[in-house]
Order: structure tokens, then C-alpha cells, then sequence
């Protein structure tokens, strides 16, 4: 078993000359190749050596990302040091300060954007020597160092003891520890999961098991480079591979970064993307909004052809059977002067597919992308599991599904009491593997609970099917319980309502032992008004907004009996009150993690009144005066 330094140097001896990352700082990409890269990783960890990290020291990094950000950490782990990788979305200083210091890390590097939430922090953690700055400072204080700095000493230390510097990274061990990783602070005390080099490198070969990645490959990785889902599939599966990754070019602010990333698939022409749900639903809302702009026929002309690719695509495994063949050549019509502009123009012309993970996919956004060729192949895992449990591939998928289990690693669906289930049977998924995670940094007692005799309990939902495809129906924290005891995943529902009610932009269900189901929603303001604008009322005006909520009744009434939707869920679980919200979920308000999940315990206390509110009579009719007051 090698460990990450060993598969960083044979990806270079394999592939010296293939370009490893592209940056684009000014007007266009610069390409680095693996023999350069290498070079920089040698300097950057003999600077660390010269500086004093030993082995098994913790260094923390917060950056955005770029080709240094892999320098970084490679370079940590030559040097035997174990990185902290933080998420930029952190913005609170007792978050950023708990993680050093529970972590102990001795030193932090930190990108420009990210150095200004140090400058009093450093001077609070005892245990924080150093910052290291990425990018040029004015004025560097007594606990500053410059990145150049520390690579001409790595310079000056690789001349004189390269024997010494060859000596300390070949003495890394498989089973020492490359990474320790916090939780996304969904609660008041996060927990830092141990991935060792052992880790990684199988799952690495794992994630490669399902999906292969030829050397000619490239990707823009969008998603934050310390997620556990960007850094195994991005940052480690390519660099075994040989191909190549692209950052996206750093804007002054979000929207900046935002517009630079439309710009940039169009200069990379990704060959496949990483992504999460909500970037697929705003990748589908920017192409629809392309269709109603070119006119009401364009419009028809698109909806026909999605309607003759679902029918013929099926669930992707099964498509084409039978008579379906015969509507090959239409949608082969449909594709020229249509799906493939799409692709061409929103995405570079040479996508093949997203491979998405981070959190479950609505089957109808699955549908949607597998129609207009650029397929979502969706995947499971958790950074517990390094993190790739399972995923569907170009070969092998069905929609709907997580894809199939990664080799080399045992997987079982368990009830309560830890028993077996057969195939088909709802339970938890439990696994066993080289990718199980060591465990939780200074926390025995919840390692315990989550690892039993080397057999990881991931605190998820799911079965196997008769084909072995694993399907995912969300974690056993976010079940909704009714007063008979009954668990149903929530997940599902909201997934629906965002995508086929146009007046929900979001919204969470609930129901803890209650007697019925409640929903909490963040109105689409736009659609409630451009829908209102038909019967010259607005939102403004009460009657404007009683009538917009008997609208979002009606679409949700879809889903009850004889309605559009009345087969999709179990009628007991359609929440019976609706909570209308006044702000959205966002990661500002910490409603949203770093990949734009919903922390469900945090809406929950924030909205602790309302939602007790929604168990009364007065709840019952969604025109209440709260509602009523919520969308004024």
C-alpha cells in the first residue's frame, strides 16, 4: 500500500510532461505541468523542514482554489506534517479558532482573501506560531511569512541535504496521517475526521473502480478544494490519472468570481465537472431561461424533444428498448440543432458529464441532464469513508440510483439492531474498507459509535437493488418521525416541491412525533409577482398576497389525491401546514453549509416558534396572518 507521496511521484514519472493544473490569474491559462509542480512541492516541504515541522505535526490551509493549494498540501505531507483543510466559508473566529486549536496546528498557510480573519486570531491560539501568506503582504508582522520565502529556504536546504529531505518523505507510512478534516460545524463542536495516506490511495484506485479517468481529461473544479468529495475525486484521482484540473480565476468578490466561472468553462471546455445539487439546478434554470428567451415555438420545440428523451432514455440502463428505437433518429434531429448548441454554448462543446455527489439529486433534474447529453452521474459518500462509497459511470448507471459500490470494500444494509437485511430491505448503510476513515481526532467516544469492529455505520438511509445499484434515501438525523413511530426521509418532498412548484425556492419539512407533517418555505418572490402581474395585484397588496398563497396551495395540492402528483409520495407524509419564511437559507445566515446544504438543526431552533405555530388550528389555512405578514 503506497501513501500519497509515493503516488504523487509516480503520477510524475508516468506523466513529466502532461499539465497537471491550469491557473488564470491575468488574461488567459497557464498550464503547469507534473515536473513542475513536483518541483514546487520539493521547495515548498524543504522550506517546512528547514522551519522546524516535524513529523506528525499539524499545518492548517485556507485558500481558495488554486496551484498552490495542492502545493500546499503535498508539501505537508513530504515535510510528515498532517493538514487541517479549512473551508473559506468560515467566517465566525471561534469556528476558525476551535479548529486550530483543537487541532494544535503550529502553523496556517492562507490565501490573500483569507489572511485579513487572522490578524487578531493569531495572536489569540498559543499553539499557531506562524501564517504563511500565498500572495505578497505589506508590512509582514512577527508571526508572518511570505510563501517565496519559505521556498528560497527550501531551495537553499534541498541543495545542501537533499539525502536528509529524500530520507524524511520516504518515511511516511501508509498508515500515518495525511489529513484531519472538520465537520461543516452543523453542530456547536465539530468533529475532525482522521484520513490517513492509506486512505486516500485506496480510495483513490476505489473511485477510479467505477468511474476510469483517462489521461486526456480535464476538469474545472468549482467545488471548494478542502471539500472531502473535490479533494479525493478532484485533486488526487486526477493527479493518479494524469490529467488535468483548472481553477476558477479569483474575482474581488463573489459575483465577480461568479462571472469569471461562466467565462472559464468556456476557455477550459471541462471534459467532465464535480458538482453539487444546487449547482445543477442553477445550470438547468440558466438553460431554460435561454429557451423562453428565444420565443414561444423554441420553447414547444424544446419541451417535445425533452418529453421523446425521457421516454427513450428510461433510467438510462434500459433506454432504447423495444419500439422506443424508432424515435432514434428524431432525437438524433433534436440533438444537432438543439442539445448540442446547448452544450456548446453553456458549457465549451466538450462536457460528457458531471459526476454529482455532496448530496442526493432530484431524479427529474437526473432526467433533465440526461436528456440534453450531459448525463449526472450520481454518487455516495461521506468524508468519514474518504469519502467515494459508491457511484454510476458512462458504463454502468441507473438514474435515480448511487451508482454501484466501489471495489475492494465491503457494503451491508443493517436495521436498528445492527442485524443484516436482505436485498430490497430499507436500513442503515454500513461498510468496511481501507477508505474507513482512522477516526475523530481526540474523540474516542464517538468513534466508537460510529466504527464497530472496523465496519463504519454512516448514519444513512438506503438499500441494495437485485442489480446491486445502492440507493440512498437520506440520513437518519433528517427522518421525519410521525406520533406512531414511522420514519420517512424528508428529503425527497423538498427536492419535488423546488422543482415542480413554481412559488417554493426552498423549504424544509418537519415533523418530530407530531400528527402530521408541516413545511417550512421560502417563497419565490419573482414567480408569485410575474404570475400576480396577469391580474394587475402585486405582493404589496394583501389581496395580492392572499391569492398568491392560495396559488402556492394549489401547487401543492398537486401532490394529494387527483392530483398531478399524487403517486409520487405517501400521503401521510404531505405536510398538512405551511410556514411561509421572510429570509432565505444561506450559508450567510449559517442555514447553508459550505456546499449549500441545509443544516437542518439550525433552521429548526431559528424557527422554533413558527413551528409550533404551524401545530395550531389557526396554521391550518396557509392565508394566515403570519404567512400574510412573512410575505410582505
Amino acid at each position: 500500500m503506497e501513501t500519497i507521496n509515493h503516488l504523487f511521484e509516480t503520477s510524475v514519472e508516468k506523466f513529466t510532461d502532461n499539465v497537471y493544473i491550469l491557473e488564470k490569474k491575468t488574461t488567459e491559462y497557464v498550464g503547469y505541468t507534473y515536473k513542475q509542480i513536483r518541483k514546487d512541492v520539493h521547495e515548498f516541504a524543504a522550506g517546512l523542514i528547514k522551519l522546524g515541522i516535524q513529523k506528525g505535526d499539524r499545518m492548517a490551509l485556507m485558500s481558495e482554489g488554486r496551484k498552490n493549494w495542492p502545493v500546499a498540501e503535498i508539501g505537508m505531507l513530504y515535510a510528515g506534517a498532517i493538514n487541517v483543510p479549512l473551508s473559506t466559508k468560515l467566517e465566525e473566529p471561534s469556528e476558525i479558532k476551535f479548529r486550530l486549536e483543537h487541532s494544535a496546528s503550529r502553523m496556517i498557510v492562507v490565501s490573500a482573501n483569507q489572511a485579513k480573519k487572522f490578524e487578531d486570531l493569531k495572536h489569540q491560539i498559543p499553539t499557531l506560531e506562524k501564517v504563511i501568506h500565498m500572495d505578497p503582504m505589506e508590512n509582514p508582522g512577527e508571526k508572518d511569512l511570505l510563501w517565496d520565502d519559505i521556498v528560497k529556504m527550501g531551495q537553499e536546504y534541498l541543495d545542501k541535504n537533499p539525502d536528509e529531505f529524500e530520507a524524511r518523505w520516504l518515511s511516511i507510512q501508509p498508515d500515518d496521517y495525511a489529513n484531519i478534516c472538520y465537520t461543516s460545524g452543523t453542530t456547536a463542536d465539530p468533529k475532525g475526521i482522521i484520513l490517513s495516506h492509506k486512505n486516500y490511495c485506496a480510495n483513490v484506485k476505489q473511485s477510479k473502480s467505477v468511474m476510469p479517468v483517462p489521461e486526456w481529461y480535464t476538469t474545472l473544479l468549482t467545488l471548494p478544494w478542502d471539500h472531502a468529495f473535490a479533494h479525493t475525486c478532484g485533486i488526487y484521482t486526477i493527479l493518479s490519472a494524469g490529467a488535468s484540473i483548472a481553477s476558477v480565476q479569483l474575482g474581488k468578490n463573489y459575483i465577480e468570481t461568479l462571472k469569471n466561472f461562466k467565462t472559464n468553462i468556456l476557455e477550459i471546455k471541462p471534459v467532465f465537472f464535480l458538482s453539487a445539487p444546487a449547482h445543477s439546478k442553477n445550470f438547468k434554470k440558466n438553460i431554460e431561461a435561454g429557451i423562453r428567451e428565444k420565443g414561444k415555438f423554441i420553447e414547444k420545440l424544446f419541451n417535445h424533444a425533452l418529453k421523446i428523451s425521457y421516454s427513450y432514455n428510461k433510467l438510462g440502463y434500459n433506454k432504447g428498448k423495444g419500439l422506443q428505437v424508432l424515435k432514434k433518429p428524431l432525437l438524433a434531429l433534436y440533438d444537432k440543432i438543439m442539445f448540442k448548441k446547448i452544450r456548446e454554448d453553456g458549457f465549451g462543446g466538450q462536457l460528457r458529464f458531471f459526476v454529482g455527489g455532496a448530496a442526493l439529486l432530484d431524479l427529474d433534474l437526473q432526467k433533465f441532464f440526461y436528456a440534453i447529453g450531459i448525463p449526472v452521474f450520481q454518487g455516495y459518500g461521506l468524508t468519514e469513508a474518504s469519502p467515494v462509497i459508491s457511484g454510476n459511470s458512462e458504463a454502468r448507471h441507473k438514474l435515480g440510483s448511487s451508482g454501484y459500490p466501489v471495489t475492494d470494500m465491503e457494503i451491508k444494509i443493517c436495521n436498528e439492531d445492527g442485524k443484516e437485511l436482505p436485498t430490497g430491505e430499507k436500513g442503515e448503510i454500513v461498510i468496511k474498507g481501507d477508505n474507513v476513515m482512522v477516526g475523530y481526532w481526540k474523540n474516542e467516544e464517538a468513534t466508537k459509535e460510529v466504527i464497530k469492529d472496523g465496519w463504519l455505520h454512516t448514519g444513512d438511509m438506503g438499500y441494495l437493488d437485485e442489480d446491486g445499484f445502492l440507493y440512498v434515501l437520506g440520513r437518519y438525523k433528517s427522518l421525519l418521525i410521525s406520533d406512531d413511530g414511522e420514519k420517512f426521509s424528508p428529503e425527497g418532498i423538498e427536492e419535488d416541491f423546488v422543482t415542480n412548484c413554481e412559488f417554493v425556492d426552498q423549504c424544509m419539512m418537519h415533523n418530530n412525533q407530531q400528527p402530521y407533517s408541516v413545511v417550512l418555505i421560502v417563497p419565490n418572490k419573482d414567480a408569485m409577482n410575474k404570475w400576480l402581474s396577469d391580474q394587475n395585484l402585486n405582493l404589496e397588496s394583501e389581496e395580492g398576497r392572499k391569492k398568491a398563497l392560495e396559488e402556492l396551495d394549489r401547487q401543492l395540492r398537486e401532490y394529494r389525491k387527483g392530483g398531478k402528483y399524487d403517486d409520487r409520495f405517501p400521503q401521510k407524509w404531505l405536510p398538512s401546514a405551511v410556514g411561509i419564511l421572510d429570509e432565505p437559507f444561506t450559508e450567510e445566515n449559517q442555514l447553508l453549509n459550505s456546499i449549500l446544504k441545509m443544516v437542518r438543526r439550525k433552521i429548526t431552533d431559528k424557527y422554533e416558534n413558527l413551528l409550533e405555530f404551524l401545530y395550531s388550528p389557526e396554521a391550518k389555512s396557509i392565508t394566515n396572518t403570519k404567512n400574510l405578514q412573512s410575505l410582505h
